[in-house]
């Protein structure tokens, strides 16, 4: 292949001798002479491998890999450093009691003071917690069911419960009765009284009472089956038994008595003897 190279340009070089003429053939042979024709080498053998060169500037980052498998659980690392307090957390549900503890020691002797008439005020005050721990027991223990009660009345002998839960006439004797008591039976002027009161500071205008003429038509009898004898409250014109099925008796916030039917629902006063409290 050099030599075909090699060859070429000769034939070339000859070529344009022979169109330059005579006037310069002289002049372009003696510079012939001179003329030097550059003609690439044959490849020469591979030198020796040079120095490692300097480092690159850093490529860009790849994509991420495939998450490899778990590596074993490591180490338990040594405790840190305690954290900041936490809030104040709710307040807990009340402890039980605990045990009595021992007496403490005696104190200094009072002064000495005339105590008679604090010694009575004391004395008045553990009566009258007596008698409200007692009504409270009362009340707890006559009515487990939800029923409004408007407070207690009582008498040397009597204890009133007024009921604020309606219901017809036998269902409220029922009530009382299944509490160890019956419906109230006003048999004087103080009793009368202390029941109508009671309805008033109840905001009531009327309640049943204990008493009715169920067995016989217009021969009234108190809920114990006690007759009726010299004390009645009858408004006038009362009792009228009106429409021929008012068997049963009310008592109006005034204080006095209709008759009214039994069907109908109202709210009622329960009569309890101390004794059998």
């Amino acid at each position: 292949m050099m030599r075909g190279l090699f060859f070429l340009v000769t034939l070339i070089s000859l070529v344009f001798l022979i169109l330059l003429g005579s006037g310069y053939s002289q002049h372009i042979a003696d510079e012939s002479c001179s003329v030097q024709i550059l003609v690439p080498g044959l490849k020469g053998d591979a030198g020796e491998k040079g120095e490692k060169g300097a480092l690159g500037r850093p490529g860009r980052v790849g994509p991420p890999g495939e998450k490899g498998e778990m590596g074993d659980k490591g180490l338990k690392g040594s405790m840190g450093r305690h954290g900041k307090i936490g809030p104040i957390g709710s307040k807990g549900e009340r402890g039980d009691i605990g045990e009595m503890g021992p007496p403490g020691p005696n104190g200094e002797p009072g002064i000495p003071c005339e105590c008679g008439q604090l010694r009575k005020a004391i004395g008045e005050m553990d009566i009258q917690v007596a008698q409200l721990t007692t009504e409270l027991k009362f009340v707890k223990n006559a009515l487990p069911s939800p029923a409004v009660v408007a407070g207690v009345r009582e008498t040397d002998t009597k204890i009133y419960l007024l009921v604020k839960e309606e219901k017809k006439y036998t269902d409220a004797q029922a009530y009382c009765q299944g509490r160890g008591g019956t419906l109230s039976m006003p048999k004087d002027e103080t009793t009368n009284s202390l029941i109508a009161s009671y309805i008033n500071q109840a905001g009531l205008t009327r309640v049943f009472i204990g008493i009715n003429d169920l067995e016989k038509e217009g021969h009234f009898v108190y809920s114990d089956r006690s007759p009726m004898q010299t004390f009645n409250k009858w408004r006038q014109g009362e009792p009228n038994n009106a429409y021929d099925e008012e068997d049963c008796a009310e008592m109006v916030s005034s204080g006095g008595w209709n008759d009214a039917s039994c069907l109908i629902t109202m709210y009622f006063i329960c009569e309890f003897d101390k004794e059998n409290v």
